[in-house]
């Protein structure tokens, strides 16, 4: 008689995963069943998991939410940013409040310009593509390869530049989208950043983001 794939997962691996991701249970140990009790390979499956869930949701209204703010170096740097999601209940639970007090630290930190690759504006765009092309030109390569340069160079540009593309402060692993995708997967609801302000003490100019109005879902 054949034992399951079950019997090779044990209580302590699914804990252990939990504590890592934050994942719910069922969550863990499906994916160490699926993965063989191999503990990087679940996390990879947790946050592919995560990425597919945020995409089935990316549709549903955000109204609800909280704004955050995060004071860095001394009061030299501050952040606000509200984050929405569905419901109030989710809004007041912990793993929402951590996450968007995570993202304003992120801002502090990483200084984002925009907050997606569809909010860039068409100026931006097109003022880094020229820079990017007219480097690229002076390699002297053919008109084709220099697109492909410049092409590679944008979207260096977006994880330079856009919140969601940039890699996550406290896990350089993950991109700030992939850390909403997990929370969106555990949580169960569409979240997504509305808007922040970035302020740095003796900066001329400051950062103000906010989503396209296009990029959000309408309520019926």
């Amino acid at each position: 008689m054949s034992t399951t794939p079950t019997a090779n997962v044990t209580a302590a691996q699914v804990k252990e995963l939990r504590d890592k991701t934050g994942a719910p249970m069922g969550d863990c140990k499906q994916a160490l069943v699926a993965s063989n009790g191999d503990l990087e390979k679940s996390i990879d499956w947790l946050r592919k998991k995560g990425v597919a869930t945020a995409a089935k949701k990316a549709a549903r209204v955000t109204s609800e939410g909280s704004v955050s703010s995060y004071i860095h170096a001394g009061g030299k740097i501050g952040v606000l940013v509200e984050v929405n999601c569905e419901s109030d209940f989710v809004a007041r639970t912990d793993d929402f409040k951590d996450l968007v007090k995570d993202i304003a630290m992120h801002i502090a930190a990483s200084d984002p310009k925009f907050i997606r690759k569809e909010d860039v504006t068409p100026e931006a765009f097109e003022r880094e593509k020229e820079i990017y092309r007219a480097q690229a030109a002076q390699t002297g390569k053919p008109a084709n390869v220099i697109e492909k340069i410049v092409e590679g160079k944008m979207g260096k540009f977006y994880e330079e530049v856009c919140l969601y593309e940039q890699p996550f402060i406290k896990d350089q692993t993950i991109s700030v989208a992939q850390l909403i995708a997990a929370k969106i997967g555990k949580l169960g609801e569409n979240i997504s950043v509305r808007r922040f302000a970035r302020f740095k003490v003796g900066d001329a100019t400051w950062t103000i983001a906010q989503s396209n109005p296009k990029q959000e879902p309408k309520a019926e």
